[in-house]
């Protein structure tokens, strides 16, 4: 498993799975699911991405962001569409 999450800006933090796990759990209640809906995107849509991270020491968080998308846009485009705008309000865009 990933050790390391390298951000955008160069720093360097400690890979948190469960940090992961809530960003895809706020987007998916942001879409307006329940409880349960909300519990299964966050199971599946982790897998992939601790798969990922599984196999190496570091990993960027581009490299997170970009895994996490794909398999939502597959699984529940509209958590993905959810991320999307959060991240762009976040960075005032």
């Amino acid at each position: 498993m990933a050790n390391m999450v390298i951000k955008r800006d160069g720093s360097r933090e400690t890979f948190d799975a469960e940090k992961l796990k809530s960003a895809i759990a706020s987007a998916a209640r942001e879409a307006g699911h329940d409880d349960t809906r909300v519990a299964s995107i966050v199971d599946q849509a982790s897998a992939g991405v601790l798969a990922l991270a599984g196999g190496v020491e570091e990993i960027s968080t581009s490299e997170l962001k970009l895994k996490i998308l794909a398999d939502l846009d597959t699984l529940a485009p509209e958590v993905g569409a959810a991320w999307r705008k959060h991240d762009a309000e976040k960075k005032g865009v």
